[in-house]
């Protein structure tokens, strides 16, 4: 994780005999390599026991398979009455089946009387099926025991409340939930690596599972660093700024999968960063600042993180975000930390390329990148050379368009807001003509 520099190989190349060498320029990274030393650093966190509302969002780390079956026995799928099917053939409204009810069974029932010839039990959703019976008949199938309706005419004598007719035929197994029907006893219900949301908790429950093993969702301490920050709504003096970074951040890692906490923002005093810091390592399987790690002479933050050992402070080829922080507070098996830029489209545009990766890694999550897609691009555009460049834009998918929002400046976050996509610019790319083929980040997938 420690960058290097670049040095000749020849000595009268960069000085004359005898003279100490000059310094080497520091090394610039591509995002393609800092990526992947960020993510050869991290990998998913253990597995832990959870309880089954505490595993939302989580990713199972095992396979569940259902004990019982599901329904776990035969249930009515309406109110209605239990009834034999032969009782039933031929009933219309003129000619009704009269049936004696020999009882009512609710849901939860554990009591349940038998259905014999010329008998019906008045039945509730999810009551369990009685002996003897064959089918239910919806109650609006029926005069629900009062006597009323297009049959009563027909009688001459009213229907008893221990009676209810029938009004149409009811064919076997209509409006019953099968045991196992749903579910099986013995099948594999939810794969290792399926996140969980309110349908699979819910399945869980159902099979009777209190708790999951599951990969945890990372927890994320995000704090900016900058004495010119004061928090949204307090007044804004001279020189000063809204701290928005951490907002963007925080709310950038809960919708990557983690649970994140914004600490605000912290002043250019390094006991009182350090003091932070040592509040929050507890809680934090991976800290995200943003500012203080260009050159500057109030940037206290490398000089905090480099008292800790084993962060390394780099230079990108990409526009916006080039100046890049990267390590772990308390050596090899201490919290990873990812150092952001201070401006807020760059410390956005780092976030998305390196530190959701982290968090979709820590997670477990299959979908550890966001989307890439081809698109044409009706405007021109220009880059510096040797620089990557990320633009903002809006992506059409109808047409396979993406118009750029903005412009390049890492300050712009009204364009950010209005951005739903990363247009991407090749390292040695200046200029592309309108109407070009470009590599489009999707923000909104």
């Amino acid at each position: 994780m420690t960058g290097s520099t670049e040095h000749s190989t020849t000595p009268s190349a960069c000085c004359d005999a005898g003279a100490d060498p000059a310094p080497a320029a520091p090394r610039l990274w591509t995002v393609d390599e800092h990526l992947a030393d960020v993510l050869a650093a991290v990998g998913p966190l253990p597995a832990i026991e959870l309880r089954l509302l505490d595993a939302q969002g989580c990713r199972l780390d095992e396979d569940v398979t259902a004990d019982g079956d599901l329904p776990p026995f035969d249930n009515s799928s309406m109110d209605g009455y239990a009834v034999r099917t032969a009782d039933t053939e031929g009933a219309t409204d003129t000619y009704p089946s009269v049936l004696s009810v020999v009882g009512d069974i609710a849901a939860g029932a554990d009591r349940l009387p038998k259905v014999g010839p010329g008998q019906a039990a008045r039945i509730m959703t999810g009551a369990p099926l009685p002996p003897g019976a064959q089918a239910v008949a919806p109650v609006e199938w029926t005069d629900g025991g009062t006597g009323t309706g297009v049959a009563a005419a027909a009688m001459t004598a009213p229907v008893p409340d221990e009676e209810v007719r029938v009004l149409r035929p009811v064919t076997e197994g209509a409006h019953i939930r099968r045991r196992g029907s749903d579910v099986a006893a013995g099948t594999r219900v939810l794969e290792a690596g399926t996140r969980l949301g309110p349908a699979q908790l819910g399945l869980l429950a159902a099979i009777g599972r209190p708790s999951v093993k599951v990969r945890p969702r990372p927890r994320v301490v995000v704090l900016s660093t900058g004495s010119e920050l004061v928090q949204p709504g307090q007044p804004v003096g001279p020189g000063q700024i809204a701290d928005s970074n951490s907002f963007t951040l925080t709310a950038a890692a809960r919708e990557a999968g983690a649970v994140a906490y914004r600490v605000g923002a912290v002043p250019d005093e390094a006991d009182r960063l350090r003091a932070v810091l040592e509040e929050q390592l507890g809680r934090a399987d991976l800290i995200v600042t943003s500012g203080g790690v260009s050159v500057g002479a109030y940037d206290v933050v490398k000089e905090v993180f480099e008292s800790y050992g084993g962060v390394d402070f780099r230079r990108l080829r990409m526009q916006p975000g080039k100046p890049q922080g990267f390590g772990r507070i308390g050596g090899a098996a201490g919290v990873p930390l990812l150092a952001l830029p201070g401006n807020p489209v760059s410390a956005y545009i780092s976030f998305e390329l390196f530190v959701r990766p982290v968090i979709r890694t820590m997670l477990g999550a299959p979908d550890v990148h966001r989307p890439v897609v081809r698109a044409l691009c009706p405007a021109a555009l220009r880059s510096p050379v040797g620089r990557r460049q990320f633009l903002r834009g809006r992506y059409s998918a109808a047409d396979g368009t993406v118009e750029p929002v903005g412009g390049a400046g890492s300050h712009l976050v009204g364009a950010l807001a209005r951005a739903d996509c990363l247009i991407t610019v090749p390292e040695e790319t200046t200029e592309l003509p309108a109407g070009s083929e470009v590599d489009v980040v999707l923000l909104d997938s």
